[in-house]
């Protein structure tokens, strides 16, 4: 018996009009096909993808309503009772239906050497009784006059135009581009590159199932990635928003050999480019320092022009079958075609699985039985179609083809449930990488298919229904394993915003000053300063400040008036000897000190993160901060105004010693003042005394302003109006005493500070100059004249110094060590010898005392005044 899968429908005795729409991509032949079929009564397309058929199906299910629709391919069927219009896939085809329509799509894939011959079948006898319409490229011209003479010809030109843009770094492809590959690691590879300079990319393989698929073009097509990488599958009749194409390789694998693509090949693909009026671009992608592919200038010019050799022949396989004997059914497969524009196909993987198991006694002995009869062999040949999902190969494939007939041809016929339910559960893990779960979807999609055979099981429509859900859980895992791999989510948010389309991201600062944009956390916001995340690479950086200052900026303007109204206790000064001193508001930088008119008064300089704001709130941000600085600087020196007070109450040396010593922020050697010091009067002395100086033995200086925050910000001020780049290590808040790195500092250093340096070198030590003060005095008087007195063991321990260090200090105050009766004493020797040394700040003294109202006092007045 033949048995042909075409069942004729009445009308097909030459009444059907055939059309065939041949054009270029980008032509609306799908649409004006979908057009046709919604118009007639009913009516099939078979697509050369079950992602397009389901892309059509969902728009067919939008006009007509869901219970009159059916979608059919090799893994679903959804068929409702009184379906009219049917979405399949070409293979899939319910050509056993009389339908008024039929359509195929890309009927020029009839040339391709694996699944050609069934497109071949299907544009020769399959036939809606009212119409049938051939979609194509112009190739299929010559092919279809010979073959279908009776067709009637309309060609659709190009909407837009198609034009050669050269080759292109993967950095400096544009936005709305897909990068097609062909293989499943080129594509995972140009992805992750993808994602690390542009943020993602989605991923788009004929091998995903349409759950995954579409998912992963919703990214696209939502814009919150710009990059499509692919494999050749977008270029059959897949709709998206592409304006350029670029090859990463012009050559692949057919399954027998590498190739490069034919000129026909390369158009289905470029021209994915450009939709409807709006012109698209083609070119390569260079990975690396050298391109991987180039067109010739012949391709570009073919390309461009839509100029093609046309098809000379199309790939056939008989399917007037014959069950009779296993070895009819095999030559009816081997025969040769029947007309010279017809090319035998090679053996397709359901032909080379049914050779092999034609070899097998076993299988011999089934199919050939008396008790099936051809059953057996249709059995046999039902199995052989099984298609290879997993891409096994044919010893693999046909070890599992084997097992279903075996299990067909015995008892009942049917499919055990335990041996399909213990598969499905192995595959029922949504752990492990994106190709781990991509080997467990094309598992799924073998017991997908099976579970739509009802002959071969008790209860197809229950397997029906857990392997779709299996495939589902399955492809939600590998979308969000394809997300997670090849999108870096905050770096795609960024890109989407920098778009800059109107639409204002949602912005959360977090209470520790983190920052999210759209829920992706981008970097930190320190007061006025955004730092980015440290994880982000140098070109990630980049964006992620730019949506920071897209975004930040109202809550920057925010901060700039809470700054300008907030209280002194929300500022302080950073200043550990690091340069230059940084002001802080509520602990965040936003301003540093400058070298001002003198040391008192110092120059506000904002904080570059302060400088982006608005002119305005930038003004009110720098008023705030100089009037917290002057007051803080009148504050501190409040000692210093005092004293600066008395210069009309005492005589011109005295006058003199207060501007030194104002100039000297509160510090002063006595040596570099001697001879004004023999003019200072009784009356002086405790005028000086009753504001709070104190005239030591080896220094003049006001007590209050040696404590450790006064000392701060003296030091801050001197450095900053010493126009100091760095300052050495300084002694420590609280220190009496120093030694080691600190002692290292410059002389001036050290006085400002308040310590006075004993020796030079690894031995020198420092000791504050009040402990100096305080210990002379009680020294002083404690002594009887030049009698030798015995140094109390309690003064080492107070001044933080050893038993030697004590000694040092007692030799550099005019005391020399004498023994008595065997005791270290010491005795009066004399006043020490000073070093007429002024500190770097000090200006000519005598000018200052006649009055010169540029001095640091006259500054000073005019703070306290505020």
């Amino acid at each position: 018996m033949r048995v042909n899968r075409f069942v004729a429908s009445p009308a097909n005795n030459g009444n059907s009009r055939v059309t065939a729409v041949l054009g270029p991509t980008n032509t609306g032949k799908t649409y004006l096909a979908v057009e046709r079929l919604c118009g007639h009564a009913s009516g099939i397309i078979g697509f050369p993808l079950r992602l397009l058929a389901r892309e059509v199906y969902e728009r067919v299910v939008a006009l007509k309503g869901a219970h009159q629709v059916a979608l059919i391919t090799g893994e679903e069927k959804i068929v409702p009772p009184g379906a009219r219009w049917f979405l399949c896939t070409v293979e899939s085809m319910p050509l056993e239906r009389e339908v008024a329509f039929i359509a195929i799509d890309e009927g020029q894939v009839g040339a391709d050497p694996g699944r050609g011959h069934v497109f071949t079948d299907r544009l020769l006898r399959a036939r809606g009784y009212a119409e049938t319409m051939i979609l194509g490229s112009e190739t299929l011209r010559p092919l279809i006059r010979k073959l279908i003479p009776e067709a009637e010809i309309i060609t659709r030109p190009r909407f837009s135009t198609l034009a050669y843009a050269g080759p292109k770094k993967l950095s400096r492809l544009p936005r709305r581009t897909a990068i097609v590959a062909f293989t499943a690691a080129e594509v995972y590879a140009i992805a992750e590159m993808l994602r690390r300079q542009k943020g993602g990319a989605a991923v788009v393989m004929g091998s995903l199932s349409p759950r995954t698929r579409n998912a992963q073009v919703a990214m696209y097509q939502s814009g919150e990635v710009d990059y499509l990488v692919a494999t050749d599958a977008i270029g059959m009749g897949l709709n998206m928003d592409i304006a350029h194409v670029a090859f990463a390789a012009l050559g692949k694998f057919d399954g027998k050999r590498q190739r490069r693509l034919t000129l026909s090949e390369m158009a289905q693909i470029a021209g994915r480019a450009g939709r409807h009026q709006r012109d698209g671009t083609f070119g390569t992608v260079q990975l690396g320092s050298a391109a991987n592919c180039s067109f010739t200038l012949e391709e570009i010019e073919g390309l461009e022009e839509h100029d093609f050799e046309p098809l000379t022949q199309l790939v056939w396989r008989n399917t007037d079958l014959d069950f009779s004997s296993l070895p009819r059914l095999v030559a009816t497969l081997d025969e040769r075609p029947p007309r010279p524009e017809l090319v035998r196909s090679d053996d397709a993987i359901d032909m080379a699985v049914l050779k092999r198991l034609a070899g097998e006694p076993w299988v011999m002995e089934r199919a050939s039985s008396r008790l099936l009869g051809e059953r057996g062999l249709i059995r046999l040949w039902q199995a052989c179609s099984l298609p290879d999902y997993r891409k096994t190969g044919v010893e693999t494939h046909t070890r599992l083809v084997g097992r279903v007939f075996r299990h067909l041809t015995e008892g009942r016929g049917r499919l055990p449930d335990a041996w399909i339910a213990a598969e499905i559960a192995h595959l029922d893990r949504v752990t492990g990488d994106v190709e781990a779960i991509a080997d467990r979807i094309a598992a799924a999609r073998t017991w997908t298919y099976v579970a739509h055979r009802a002959d071969w099981l008790d209860n197809a429509a229950s397997w029906a229904e857990r392997t779709r859900a299996l495939e589902d859980r399955l492809s939600d895992a590998l979308h969000g394993a394809l997300t997670q791999r090849f999108v870096d989510r905050r770096t795609a948010v960024l890109l989407n915003d920098l778009k800059a389309r109107g639409v204002s991201a949602y912005v959360l600062i977090e209470p520790d000053g983190g920052v999210a944009v759209d829920g992706e956390l981008i970097g930190r916001l320190d007061g006025f300063r955004f730092t980015a995340d440290a994880a982000a690479g140098a070109g990630e950086q980049r964006l992620l400040l730019a949506a920071a200052e897209r975004h930040l900026s109202r809550e920057l303007a925010a901060r700039a008036r809470q700054l300008a109204e907030a209280g002194d206790a929300d500022f302080t000064l950073d200043f550990d000897g690091s340069l230059p001193p940084r002001l802080l508001w509520k602990g965040a930088r936003v301003a540093v000190l400058r070298k001002g008119r003198d040391a008192l008064a110092p120059r506000v300089e904002l904080d570059r993160a302060v400088a982006a704001i608005s002119p305005h709130d930038r003004k009110r941000v720098q008023e705030r901060l100089e009037q917290y600085v002057a007051a803080a600087i009148a504050s501190v020196a409040a000692p210093l105004a005092r004293v600066h007070a008395l210069r009309t109450e005492v005589s011109a040396p005295a006058r003199g010693l207060i501007v030194q010593l104002v100039e000297g922020l509160g510090v002063l050697a006595r040596g570099g003042v001697t001879e004004q010091l023999v003019g200072v009067t009784r009356a002086d002395r405790q005028a000086l005394s009753g504001c709070g100086v104190q005239l030591g033995p080896l220094h003049l200086f006001v007590p209050a302003l040696l404590r450790p925050e006064a000392t701060r910000w003296r030091l801050a001020l001197w450095a900053v109006a010493s126009d100091l780049a760095s300052l050495p290590p300084l002694p420590l808040p609280g220190r009496v005493s120093v030694s080691g790195a600190a002692v290292a500092a410059p002389a001036d250093v050290l006085l400002v500070a308040g310590f006075w340096r004993l020796g030079e070198g690894k031995d020198a030590i420092a000791v504050r100059i009040d402990m100096v003060d305080r210990l002379s005095r009680h020294i002083h008087e404690r002594r009887d004249g030049r009698v030798p007195f015995m140094p109390d063991p309690n003064w080492a321990a107070s001044l933080g110094l050893s038993q030697d260090g004590l000694a040092r200090l007692l030799r550099a105050l005019g005391y020399r060590p004498r023994l008595v009766d065997g005791t270290p004493h010491f005795a009066w020797a004399g006043p020490p010898r000073l070093p007429r040394r002024r500190t770097a700040l000090v200006t000519d003294a005598v000018s200052a005392a006649r009055g010169n109202e540029t001095s640091p006092f006259a500054i000073l007045a005019g703070m306290r005044g505020r």
